[in-house]
């Protein structure tokens, strides 16, 4: 009788998904609340276009230096970590093979059991190594060129995500009608965003969307509440 193959599906791009969600959210939230903040206050769609162009540009390398070197310490960890393993591996063998017999009894195996798991993965110092970064410390080697590509993701993410609330300021000459077009630009963008961003993730994507949306909205209407009661 046929059988229907078994095939597992999992979510495995969660650093580059994470990176664009930085990027993308912090894009769209805070050159939205800049914009709308400044439609409070002055009668310019010049001035609210090249501040929030400056603010994109700030903001994009700030960003991108955040997670260049948010990556490099994850890297810098891990590799210190490793280095004591290492060592510990040499200077206290029997400490290190009682915590790997350790992690095996968590998962029910008797001292009969374990005992030659133990002894085949300790006698290969590295697969010793290799075992004790990712059960005993749950970590994984980062990729070498990770912090380059996290900097530029969340960067090119942070640009696309504050151009669109700019968007409306730039092909619109009304202030009036720019803000207006800015708000509708802006929380669209912000409801499919949250709506990808949910369904890759695992979250439920109306409330994913609903979430983001609020959380833009909120920003921007706080923006030009402060802008009109100063102004």
């Amino acid at each position: 009788m046929p059988t229907v193959p078994h095939v597992e599906r999992h979510f495995t791009a969660t650093a580059s998904v994470r990176d664009i969600v930085i990027g993308m959210s912090d894009g769209l939230t805070v050159p939205f609340a800049l914009a709308a903040g400044l439609s409070g206050a002055v009668d310019s769609n010049a001035i609210v276009v090249t501040a929030g162009l400056a603010e994109i540009a700030a903001g994009s390398i700030a960003m991108g230096l955040g997670g260049y070197l948010a990556a490099r310490t994850d890297a810098e960890h891990y590799q210190s970590e490793r280095a004591r393993e290492v060592r510990e591996t040499e200077t206290v063998p029997a400490v290190e093979a009682e915590e790997v017999a350790d992690i095996f009894r968590g998962y029910g195996l008797t001292e009969d059991q374990l005992q030659p798991v133990v002894a085949a993965i300790s006698s290969d110092q590295k697969r010793w190594v290799d075992f004790m970064m990712r059960y005993e410390l749950c970590l994984e080697e980062p990729d070498a060129s990770r912090a380059r590509t996290s900097a530029l993701t969340i960067a090119v993410s942070y640009i696309v995500g504050g151009l669109i609330p700019l968007a409306p300021y730039i092909a619109i000459g009304s202030m009036r009608g720019a803000l207006a077009g800015s708000i509708c630009l802006t929380l669209a963008a912000l409801a499919i965003f949250g709506f990808v961003k949910a369904r890759l993730t695992g979250i439920r994507p109306l409330r994913g969307g609903l979430q983001t949306v609020l959380t833009g909205g909120l920003a921007a209407a706080a923006a030009f509440a402060i802008a009109r009661a100063i102004g």
